[in-house]
């Protein structure tokens, strides 16, 4: 056994190489993209390893994989699986011969996310195993139990860990990797894979038959337990079950859910052990809804009467103050925590130098009374510079704009979305929009990586997960594909080119594509690509606040004249806004 330090994320994908992984994809999505991260990292991959363009497209080739006995995992977050339902629901059908472990990260608190959905829920209306750790040794402990319970069951299993565990650190006990044997074979079975009506009566039948004896595996595993102490209980699960049992009386009983389905039976049995009973756990009352069921006479407290939140992330002092609220702790003993005076606010801001930043400054420019709905990526902060009207899911922004184009809105839309974006879900949008005629003008924001969730490649990098390099997609070739007849690719760091292509753009009808390219600036810099500091000549400014309203974090005002700081990357943007000419390039005043 070894011991190590290790961020959440890191010690499950440690786990995937003690359980002999032999098949990894997914989507990168904060807060679970460092396990492919990490997985691609290594030096020796005995396993194949993929990004893939978007979460069905994973689940559907990890379900492959595991057909043929060998054992996947297939990644993404909580927003992910919306993406990939309709496979996941089949899937527990067929179920699988290799283990089949599907890991869908949840964001209680919506960090980076547009909503709090519980992963839970999909796994119940499934019918899935849901494995939901309480902290980061268990988190890496569960991954082999969830490949042996998938292997054991014949079907999928959900690995719900949250953003409090992905992103923690802690001191793990690690086994050591293996190397698998297994071979893939796929044997043709048409009952079991080819899901026509007459099939699916048959296996649904089957995954209802499993249920009883799943749930009553969870418990003889130990990821569903109890300690009758009192005659008052608490049942608490994921990070929320840590927290509880620090701040537990031994006066009080308490049950720990760590696996979903829970068996009525046994949960039964200990809640009528009791006179009262506790529920805590984040975002669904998945937990609270079994307890109600089986508690009789037995008050339950939890969210459903108002005790326990419905959103947000747990912490200890929130659990606390559930804990006091409901009678099960007599002063909570956190301190409310004494507001910081001063502190200068810190909004998320795009980079200095940043390829979207001057792609927004020309779409506002040419239409200045327009409607922008925009997408998931670090261009949702165009919302700071006036410029993103609509944020909804992934590929959105096309499809959005489309439906408002056609709604008898007179101003013209202008949506924006990124390469990566675009590949997951935005082709289908624009197919649509060109087929059924819409008015509008299409900003792909190519900046040749998945950038919001940490530079991960994808099919318009030119290399794969792994570094192979393989051939670049075409974005202009796609849209032509799709219909588009206007499809234009311009440099967003030339103001000028830019304006013009969005005018001309302005002047068509029908779905209008332009390509702004440029490399990420934090790409550049790792690639050491250098381009030169701009500077502000002092004299030559006249305050008139140009360049500051671009909004630039390279850009400051002091003394009534503007001034570029370190973080200037040289995209020479800011040069080319100035009216009189005040900026330019160091050494060439």
């Amino acid at each position: 056994m070894e011991r190590k330090y290790l961020l959440g994320n890191e010690a499950i994908a440690h786990a995937c190489l003690e359980a002999g992984v032999d098949f990894v994809c997914g989507y990168p999505g904060t807060p679970s993209s460092e396990v492919i991260d990490t997985l691609r990292a290594q030096p020796e991959r005995p396993y194949y390893l993929e990004w893939s363009v978007n979460e069905k497209v994973a689940l559907e080739n990890a379900l492959a994989a595991a057909w043929c006995g060998v054992r996947a995992i297939c990644t993404m977050k909580h927003v992910g699986l919306n993406v990939a339902a309709d496979p996941l629901m089949t899937s527990a059908y067929t179920g699988v011969t290799g283990g089949l472990v599907i890991l869908s990260a949840d964001d209680p608190f919506a960090h980076s996310s547009q909503n709090e959905q519980d992963t839970r829920c999909y796994a119940h209306f499934a019918r899935v195993p849901c494995l939901d750790p309480a902290g980061v040794q268990e988190a890496h402990d569960m991954i082999p139990r969830a490949f042996a319970l998938s292997e054991e069951f014949g079907i999928p299993v959900i690995f719900r860990p949250t953003t409090r565990i992905c992103h923690s650190k802690g001191d793990v006990e690690l086994g050591d990797a293996i190397k698998s044997t297994r071979k893939g074979e796929f044997k043709k079975d048409p009952r079991q894979y080819v899901v026509i009506p007459a099939h699916t009566r048959v296996l649904h039948k089957k995954l209802n038959e499993k249920q009883p004896a799943i749930r009553k595996r969870l418990v003889e595993l130990g990821l569903n337990r109890y300690e009758v102490r009192g005659k008052t209980a608490i049942i608490a699960s994921g990070i929320g079950a840590t927290f509880v049992q620090e701040l537990l009386s031994d006066a009080v009983s308490f049950m720990k859910i760590g696996a979903y389905p829970i068996d009525e039976e046994w949960l039964g049995v200990f809640v009528q052990k009791h006179e009262k009973v506790l529920v805590i756990e984040e975002l669904a009352p998945e937990v609270e809804e079994a307890v109600r069921q089986v508690a009789g006479m037995v008050p339950v407290f939890g969210k459903k009467n108002g005790y326990a939140p419905y959103e947000g992330e747990l912490s200890p002092q929130a659990v606390a103050g559930i804990m006091e609220k409901a009678g099960f702790l007599k002063k909570s003993p956190f301190a409310a925590p004494a507001p910081v005076t001063d502190l200068p606010v810190r909004p998320p801001i795009l980079c200095a130098g940043c390829l979207h930043r001057g792609a927004f400054y020309a779409i506002k420019k040419v239409f200045r009374d327009a409607i922008y709905p925009s997408d998931i990526g670090c261009y949702t902060l165009g919302l700071q510079l006036g410029a993103v009207d609509t944020t909804i899911c992934m590929g959105a922004s096309i499809t959005n704009a489309s439906g408002i184009a056609h709604s008898g809105e007179t101003r013209d839309v202008v949506c924006t979305i990124g390469d990566s974006t675009f590949l997951h879900t935005g082709i289908q949008g624009l197919m649509n929009a060109v087929y059924n005629g819409a008015n509008m003008t299409v900003v792909i924001l190519d900046n040749r990586i998945t950038a919001m969730t940490g530079h991960q490649p994808n099919p318009n990098t030119g290399l794969t997960a792994c570094g192979v390099e393989t051939p670049a997609i075409s974005l202009d070739a796609i849209c032509r594909a799709c219909g588009a007849t206007f499809v234009e690719t311009v440099d967003p760091y030339d103001v000028t080119g830019m304006v013009n292509v969005l005018s001309e753009a302005k002047k068509r009808k029908g779905v209008k594509v332009i390509i702004a390219k440029q490399m990420c600036v934090i790409t550049a810099r790792r690639m050491g690509i250098k381009r030169g500091r701009y500077e502000v000549d002092a004299e030559a400014c006249t305050g008139c606040g140009t360049c500051v309203r671009f909004g630039c974090p390279a850009i400051e005002f002091a003394d009534e004249k503007a001034r570029i700081n370190d973080l200037c990357m040289g995209c020479a943007v800011c040069a080319q806004l100035c009216p009189v000419g005040a900026i330019s390039k160091e050494g060439k005043k």
